[in-house]
């Protein structure tokens, strides 16, 4: 079982074939509205490749929170565990695309409704993963206590910590695997760039992904870098979230990382193909004939 603790918003997507200056007013070519979210992108990737999953977070008592419950049932994800607030709306993230690459501004909404306590009614949900996925679209409080739950129940967590936040130092011990793409990378190198063994300690936990660079990681210290597969792009949007679920899955399986990153690495390719974070994920087939 591959648990998601994090967040669930619509996303509202605009392609241009020009990029708007500051209080300039173009046309846009289409518009689309596309279920997204860090964590609900993450437990569609992992669920599309097969796995079993859970989600646990908040809609609002919306038309999107409703849409969305009934789209993430049809994947076979399980929904008890995502309950509807009243008194916030779901999630929404404004995204324009342009030339395959993306802008985006997050209204978390029902989202920050995400918080300790919840989390910890969901305690035993918790510790009856395999793998615990989380991101920091909802509030860090509520990722500390999910990382302090898993970690006592000795359930393996990966984290990715987009958008980027301070991560104390705390932290570390109690995450498997930290999945920062290389801008967050650069920012948690500079934060701890004066605690040396900090840094090498966290090496073996690190998976970078670097998009048409490929993935980097740590064996012993020594880098080991899995290239990129070569595609054509038309939508980056969803292409991290993709990689951490199929990292989830993969390891879920019992592959050693360098061969799981693999696995992650063609299935983020895959998925930027398409318009769309989760519409762009790819089936276990699709990975398999790729």
């Amino acid at each position: 079982m591959i648990t998601v603790l994090g967040s669930i918003n619509m996303d509202l997507v605009t392609v241009t074939s020009k990029d708007p200056s500051l209080g300039e007013t173009v046309l846009g070519k289409q518009f689309s509205t596309i279920p997204g979210g860090k964590g609900a992108n993450q437990a569609v990737a992992a669920a599309k490749l097969g796995a079993d999953v859970q989600m646990i977070g908040r809609v609002g008592d919306d038309l999107f929170g409703k849409e969305y419950l009934i789209h993430l049932r049809n994947l076979g994800i399980s929904t008890e565990n995502v309950k509807p607030v009243t008194h916030q709306k779901t999630g929404i993230a404004s995204i324009t695309v342009y030339e395959g690459d993306n802008k985006i501004i997050v209204v978390p909404g029902a989202n920050l409704q995400v918080t300790p306590d919840v989390v910890e009614e969901y305690k035993d949900e918790i510790l009856k993963s395999d793998w615990l996925l989380l991101q920091f679209e909802i509030p860090l409080e509520s990722v500390e206590k999910a990382l302090e739950i898993a970690h006592k129940g000795g359930v393996q967590v990966i984290l990715n910590p987009a958008p980027f936040e301070h991560i104390p130092k705390h932290w570390f011990e109690m995450i498997t695997y930290l999945t920062p793409n290389q801008y967050e990378a650069e920012q948690l190198f500079t934060l701890y760039k004066d605690d040396s063994d900090l840094l090498i300690s966290l090496k073996e936990k690190l998976v970078i992904t670097k998009g048409a660079q490929g993935v980097l990681l740590y064996d012993r210290e020594r880098e080991v870098s899995i290239p990129a597969l070569k595609v054509e792009a038309v939508d980056t949007t969803g292409a991290g979230d993709t990689f951490n679920g199929a990292l989830a899955v993969a390891l879920s399986e019992g592959n050693d990382l360098k061969s799981a990153c693999e696995f992650a690495v063609k299935s983020s390719a895959l998925s930027v193909t398409k318009l769309g974070a989760q519409s762009g994920m790819p089936s276990r087939e699709e990975v398999n004939r790729f």
